[in-house]
């Protein structure tokens, strides 16, 4: 089958040689007038030779490409991919008797930019975070069928809140396979968690928060600990579960602290309290009351444009933890935000320490799990970072 052609200016494919999944606009020569967003295209370079296929965007990234092989992007496509990915989970071990609750696809770094699947005790979860791959949701429902088999429950589509404002009015939240009612329940490391993916935020629980959360608790023992911007209480779940002496649970929503607090009581019991109210006002007054914060802020930027303001967002935020912090406490301290890199975000905790007169030693540094992969062909992949200070 034969797609509409984009044709790149002279010297634009140098990018395809290590193989960049996105072609910005302003690469582009030629294409064809009719183009409509989430139309299937092949690019060339200006000498026209074929150098991928994807999908078309009407925006500053045109092109996001699925395919550097010349083919026709159908049922068998998607089911190579689904596949590749599941596989990948599987060789990882992923789920097992005390896990049952993983990223199953991971846009760019499994090979499709916009389609994020995430696994939950056999129910999946499906975000299209661009037109393209939700014109293509018919056929990755099949391909997951394929894939999971009797292991698949129902299949949910939570696209209307990831598309951009310009689709959501078509677009409706829905079963496409399945279904599940009320919340489900879910093992991570044996931890119990209800899991609101139709209400929630993204697709229910940050699952890329795994191996940071299993850090946590073996420092959290006798520890007070402090678990800001806590959504619905990984971190605090992990601090209890390992001797905790006290956990206090802060996020500004107050039906995510009630999420909270059942899964708080879904665990064995320890010593807990949640806070429905705004983190920066809640830290004010607690000089040397806590032994360990966490600082796992929602993005505080989403484009290049609001940059700086995240950055003094992030910095204000460790400023304030490492001023109230006990002596030898421990600050896990996170940026979520795509367009901080690691290298800002560590300057700018380096600049929060100075500013608070506190020395500090960064014990870890920490960043997504293996089921968010992030590939040398496209760095900007690996959007979570963040660090472990010790402050003297």
């Amino acid at each position: 089958m034969s797609y509409p052609q984009i044709i790149l200016h002279k010297g634009k494919e140098i990018s395809f040689q290590r193989q960049h999944p996105w072609v910005f606009s302003g690469a582009i020569a030629k294409k064809d007038n009719h183009l409509n967003d989430g139309d299937l295209v092949e690019v060339f370079s200006s000498k026209l030779d074929y150098l991928a296929t994807g999908y078309y965007a009407n925006g500053s990234i045109a092109v996001r490409i699925i395919s550097f092989k010349q083919q026709t992007i159908d049922h068998q496509f998607w089911h190579e991919k689904i596949s590749k990915a599941y596989q990948y989970r599987l060789l990882l071990n992923l789920i097992n008797e005390n896990t049952n609750v993983m990223r199953l696809f991971f846009g760019e770094g499994d090979g499709v930019p916009g389609l994020i699947i995430d696994y939950y005790n056999g129910h999946v979860v499906l975000q299209a975070h661009t037109y393209g791959v939700y014109l293509h949701k018919d056929m990755i429902v099949e391909a997951l069928k394929s894939a999971l088999g009797n292991q698949l429950k129902s299949i949910y589509d939570k696209s209307a809140e990831s598309l951009s404002k310009h689709f959501s009015g078509t677009v409706q939240n829905g079963f496409l396979f399945g279904h599940a009612s009320g919340y489900i329940l879910v093992k991570e490391y044996g931890h119990v968690f209800k899991i609101d993916f139709v209400n929630g935020q993204k697709t229910g629980f940050f699952i890329d928060q795994r191996e940071n959360r299993k850090l946590l608790g073996s420092y959290s023992k006798g520890k007070n600990v402090l678990n800001t911007f806590s959504y619905t209480g990984g971190f605090s779940i992990y601090a209890g579960a390992q001797g905790a002496n006290t956990v206090h649970s802060v996020d500004a929503s107050e039906s995510a602290i009630a999420l909270c607090n059942e899964n708080v009581a879904l665990n064995p019991p320890f010593e807990h309290e949640g806070f429905a109210v705004d983190t920066f006002e809640f830290l004010k007054d607690k000089k040397d009351v806590y032994d360990i914060i966490i600082l796992d802020p929602p993005a505080f930027a989403k484009s290049r444009d609001s940059k700086h303001n995240a950055v003094m967002g992030y910095k204000r935020l460790n400023v304030l933890a490492l001023k109230q912090i006990k002596k030898n406490g421990l600050i896990f301290t996170f940026s979520c935000s795509g367009v901080v890199d690691k290298f800002l975000f560590y300057n700018t905790i380096t600049s929060a320490a100075i500013e608070s007169g506190r020395n500090i030693k960064i014990l870890h540094y920490l960043n997504q799990p293996a089921d968010h992969p992030v590939t040398p062909y496209f760095p900007e992949g690996e959007y979570l970072k963040g660090m472990v200070l010790w402050v003297e």
